[in-house]
């Protein structure tokens, strides 16, 4: 009979054991999404839940009471630099993001309570940001919360928040020209200047066009075979309206790219002088 107990004991062991070492899939698992923008980047780290079936917002997520934009831990949202979001002034930092669904209008709010689980530990005394948006309605469902960057341009970008049939989108600007002006200064202060550098962000950005175009000509002329700078000579003539000179140079940038057996660019030059016709 000791025997037996024993023996019991001992299969009782191993199953505990065992059972310690199971790992299950979590039900809201964890995503961080990380997007270059503007000098430097967006992190955001948050729990992704399921509809399972369930009435989300007015139901699981109220309309009028603080949400904690996802499940489990309070969201996380990092900007790796100064940001205007909504219109308010956000420092470089790490925040928390919380909402406020409503069914027409909601709010958002960046707050700094970075130790909280989900909004217990809540204070209205360290939001940074609160605002409003419009949701918009989406044409089909999302079954797992989601939360992405979009609308990404070198300034401006988008933080979507999406479930159920219904996104936010949440404005993030940052204010980079001057930054970029005052280095692109300084730049062309020493000898090894980064004329193509410059006269790209010039272009991309609806700067000064002729500023644009003498910096693209001085890198032509440091390296004369470099279809794409050829290319970019184009596209600038093609914006200032000189159709004739363009396609000129978007014809020398195609001899340059087959020489150098760049398919991309030949097609790249095909497809702007197309558009100059």
């Amino acid at each position: 009979m000791k025997k037996i107990l024993l023996a019991l004991v001992a299969v009782a062991s191993i199953m505990t054991a065992q059972a310690q070492g199971i790992k299950t899939p979590a039900p809201s698992p964890t995503q961080t999404i990380k997007q270059d923008f503007a000098l430097s980047s967006i992190e955001v780290n948050y729990s992704r839940p399921n509809m399972k079936g369930r009435t989300v917002f007015g139901d699981l997520a109220p309309y009028g009471k603080l949400w904690r934009t996802g499940a489990n831990a309070a969201t996380k949202v990092t900007f790796g630099e100064d940001v205007t979001v909504g219109g308010v002034a956000v420092k470089a930092g790490t925040y928390v993001l919380y909402t406020v669904p409503n069914k027409d209008e909601w709010e958002v709010i960046f707050n700094k309570g970075l130790g909280n689980w989900g909004i217990d530990g809540y204070k209205k005394e360290e939001d940074v940001a609160r605002f409003k948006v419009k949701p918009v309605a989406l044409t089909s469902s999302v079954e797992t919360f989601t939360i992405q960057l979009g609308n990404v341009t070198p300034a401006t970008a988008d933080i979507q928040v999406s479930w159920e049939k219904t996104q936010i989108n949440i404005p993030v600007v940052a204010d980079i020209d001057a930054k970029i002006s005052k280095s692109i200064e300084t730049a062309m202060n020493v000898d090894n200047r980064p004329y193509f550098q410059a006269a790209s962000y010039y272009f991309e950005t609806g700067k000064d066009l002729k500023q644009a175009l003498a910096w693209t000509n001085k890198a032509i002329e440091n390296s004369p075979k470099a279809f794409w700078m050829v290319h970019l000579k184009a596209k600038i003539l093609a914006k200032m309206g000189d159709k004739t000179a363009a396609v000129t140079a978007a014809n020398q940038s195609i001899v340059l790219a087959k020489e150098a057996k760049n398919d991309d660019y030949v097609a790249l030059n095909e497809k702007l002088i197309a558009t100059l016709k």
